[in-house]
Parts: C-alpha cells; structure tokens; sequence
C-alpha cells in the first residue's frame, strides 16, 4: 500500500484560529430596538497544514508544545514510545533510503496512522526545525508531570531531577532533555514563563527523549526548589565561579537531588541561587572559562549518574 497523497489545501482536519476584535453594544440594543446582525469573525488564513500552535503555557495539564514532531529518530521514537496519539506522519515524496523512514513507515502502518507523502519543498515549508529529515510527525500535546510525583521517594526511587532556569535556546533545550534521559534522570522541572519549551527544535534536539522524561511546568522555579527542599531534596545550583566542585559531591550524590542548570549567560538568576543547598562549578582546565548549558547538564547529570551506580 501506497502512503496515500495529500489532499489540497493541506492534510484533514487542517485547523485554522478565528480572530475579530470585540465591538461594543450598539446603542439601540438598550432602548429595545432590534439588534444587527454580528459580522462573521475574519479567519486567519490556512497555511496549508495541520494548526497544532501552543494555545499557551497556562493550560493544566499540557506542555506548550509538542505537537509537530521533526526528524527521524524523534518520530521514530514518539512511534514507538505510544503515549500520545499520532494524527498523521508526512513522509518526503523524495525520501533517502534509510532504514529509520523504513522503520517510521512500518510502524505508523502497523498502529493505523495515516502516512502522507509529501512534496520536499512543502514539507520544508511545514518544517520548523533546520533539518527536518523528509519526516513530520503530528500528535496530541505532550502531557505535564505533577511536580508531587516527580517528588515522591519510595523503597526503590530516590528522586534524582533536573530544573531547568530559564533556558530559551530550543537546541540546548533538546540536548540537555537527551542528556538526562541517557543519565536516568527521574523528571526535569520547567519554568512556565521566560523559557522555551518543547518546539520542534526541542524536539529533534532531544532525539525522542520528550517522549520518555517527565516534565513537570512550574508557576515559579523559586518556589517549587523550596517545595523539593522541604520533600527532603538537596538542591545544588551550577555556577561557573563556585569554588567547590561537582566532582567532590561525594554521597550527596546518592541521596534525592536536584541539580540545577541557569539560562544561557545570565545563568543562576537570584531568587533561584538563593534557594540552593550547594552551589558547585565544572573545573575548567584550559583558557576557556565556561561550558554551554547542554554540555554541563550532561557532564553534571552523568557525575550523579555514576556515582549512583556504586
């Protein structure tokens, strides 16, 4: 069987967002006069795909995001993870012969998902990340993990998280994501405002990792350190001028932690410092003075991660 071409106009159930300013009520309304008529909203126009765009970051229970998935292995995996329904999978009417797209196809076959060849050049145009590998994927929303879960220790779990201040770079994003699933990191706790979430580039930085790690979206990062903290939670903050080192951690290491990256540049913001145990820095042996963010969480999560391993 074919992947089926896509109809004009974009693939079904193409949704398009109304808008129309708000008019105030006409005077004859009050003196009982008959009422116009509304004028029907103006629609913004199609652009010939799938309308998945964030409704905002405030709504219970979803990740701002998610919903377009770009790249091979980031498909791959949203396919073979199955938490989330997938509406329709895009495959380049021109793809390269490689056994991931062969693996995207089977799968998406096999669970009934609708395949829509696609020309390259419109696929392109759908396309949000740089690199979208002839493959896009389009899903439900990314659920929230309640912070109270991520915080829970039992005989077997002793919280190992990853809280994430302020990063709006999408690739150190997705990188970092990768990191913490390689390292087993439990869950990853996110800012709700001033921080990107998970975008396409999220998502094919992260290589199917959104799929598997639990994020949890926080009103204020301060104050959800100060709910681990009373969970009985070690916060430790990465900073470049701490002078002690991640690397003498010891058996902090082993009990419930949280490790704590900053934003790009600015790194710790205050409030965030403030609610910190420890504050250590990656030892920097040669002329450079600092690492990217991505790049520190997975040395910091993998030094947790080994010394946990004992």
């Amino acid at each position: 069987m074919k992947p089926r071409k896509p109809a004009p106009g974009g693939p079904r159930g193409a949704r398009t967002s109304g808008t129309g300013k708000a008019r105030s009520r006409p005077a004859a309304a009050a003196s009982g006069a008959a009422r116009p008529k509304p004028k029907p909203k103006p629609k913004s126009p199609a652009t010939g795909s799938r309308q998945f765009a964030s409704r905002g970051a405030g709504r219970t229970g979803r990740i701002s995001g998610g919903e377009q998935v770009e790249g091979r292995q980031a498909v791959r995996e949203l396919l073979i993870a199955g938490k989330r329904r997938v509406r329709e999978v895009w495959i380049s009417a021109e793809p390269d012969a490689t056994e991931v797209v062969s693996d995207i196809v089977e799968i998406a076959r096999t669970m009934r998902i609708t395949i829509t060849q696609v020309a390259r050049k419109r696929l392109d145009q759908q396309a949000r990340s740089e690199a979208p590998q002839g493959v896009i994927a389009f899903a439900e929303p990314l659920q929230e993990a309640e912070l109270a879960t991520l915080l829970r220790r039992t005989p077997k779990v002793t919280p190992f998280l990853v809280a994430v201040d302020g990063v709006t770079d999408p690739g150190n994003l997705g990188a970092l994501l990768r990191c913490c699933d390689g390292a087993g990191v439990q869950g990853v706790v996110l800012p709700r405002h001033r921080a990107v979430h998970i975008t396409p580039t999220v998502a094919k930085s992260a290589a199917g990792a959104i799929e598997h790690i639990p994020m949890a979206v926080v009103g204020g990062l301060p104050a959800a350190l100060t709910r681990m903290k009373e969970a009985g939670i070690w916060i430790v903050g990465l900073d470049d001028d701490a002078e002690r080192s991640l690397f003498d951690l010891g058996d902090l290491a082993a009990d419930a932690i949280c490790l704590v990256l900053g934003a790009e540049g600015a790194g710790l913001s205050r409030l965030v410092r403030e609610r910190c145990d420890l504050i250590v820095s990656i030892p920097m042996r040669g002329r450079l003075n600092s690492l990217n963010v991505s790049a520190a969480a997975g040395l910091a999560v993998y030094e947790v991660a080994r010394y946990r391993s004992r």
